[in-house]
């Protein structure tokens, strides 16, 4: 019997996972060759402006695969509901049988996505960070900033986004928690700032090499298709450390794959975040270097995060 499990329980089996660490695990059994991930599937549309991403694949030996649909229509504001949908579906890997389907309404991307962003920040940021720089105003901005509550004590943040009314009224949601400042263009953020994650769907640059700081750490998270583009490829150029949550999809979607068609990078240059967590070399070794992690989402992570649900609700029905 197929399991159905709605919004209200996956937010309720969510209090006690540790959903960094899942990432973590899932990331390195990447990297290591573990794991079936074909690549994405995509939906891209004009009218209205939004996309649909199937990500699938399995972790060899283990009980399950996974298929996640999700989505990002971005004038979904106007009519009142949330940017991102989708759905998840778990099956058991011996023998094909759906295991459960979970209505997630798009809300597991965001967080696996707002985890992967903490991690990132775990291994890549300085270790003084003076502020953190939030460049969109949408849930994965929120989140990335409530999940990096779990990797620093740094209360200074600033915010940009293109909506003055969304960036006030986000700047609004934080204040008290952080020390908040509106920035006036992406450029005065950068100066503020040596941790930044951008989450925009913003296609031409919004960030230039000049506006980095030596030892600034950046978390692309936006740009998760061919079109896409958050930062200037010389950005990626001036970095000394530049990953990749996958290194087959940077081939073709993300920060990563426009800085190599512009001749600003090389393939060779890119080293994969799953490697670059098991090797402290791969990782940050000063407080001067710029460093650039490109999060472009991969089905590993929809794997760790779907069956963790799946197992937590399973043990909340036994209680």
């Amino acid at each position: 019997m197929t399991t159905i499990i709605n919004l209200e329980d996956i937010k309720s089996c969510m209090h006690n996972l540790d959903v960094v660490n899942a990432m973590e695990q899932g990331f390195i059994q990447y990297s290591n060759g573990n794991t079936v991930v074909p690549p994405v599937g995509e939906l891209l549309f004009d009218n209205p402006k939004g996309d649909a991403h199937i990500k699938y694949g399995y972790i060899k030996n283990d009980d399950y695969y996974v298929i996640k649909i999700a989505s990002g229509f971005y004038e979904n504001s106007k009519l009142g509901i949330p940017s991102s949908q989708g759905l998840m579906l778990l099956f058991n890997q011996k023998t094909g049988e759906p295991k459960a389907v979970l209505l997630d309404e798009g809300f597991l991307t965001d967080i696996r996505t707002a985890a992967a962003g903490a991690l990132s920040a775990k291994y890549f940021a300085p270790q003084k960070i003076k502020s953190i720089g939030i460049i969109g105003t949408g849930i994965q901005a929120s989140l990335q900033l409530q999940y990096l509550q779990k990797q620093t004590p740094c209360s200074s943040v600033w915010l940009w986004g293109r909506n003055k009314d969304h960036v006030q009224k986000f700047a609004n949601e934080v204040d008290g928690l952080y020390d908040v400042n509106i920035a006036k263009s992406t450029s005065e953020l950068a100066k503020h700032c040596n941790l930044i994650v951008t989450t925009t769907p913003a296609e031409k640059a919004l960030l230039k090499a000049d506006d980095i700081q030596i030892g600034t750490h950046i978390t692309a998270v936006g740009s998760d298709t061919k079109d896409k583009q958050e930062l200037s490829s010389n950005v990626l150029k001036k970095a000394d450390i530049v990953i990749a949550d996958s290194l087959p999809q940077s081939k073709s979607r993300g920060e990563i794959y426009r800085a190599v068609s512009d001749g600003a990078i090389k393939e060779q240059s890119i080293i994969e975040l799953g490697a670059a967590i098991q090797n402290s070399h791969l990782q940050r070794l000063n407080d001067e270097q710029i460093s650039i992690v490109d999060l472009t989402g991969v089905a590993v992570q929809d794997i760790m995060i779907a069956k963790a649900v799946y197992n937590a609700y399973k043990d909340n029905l036994r209680k």
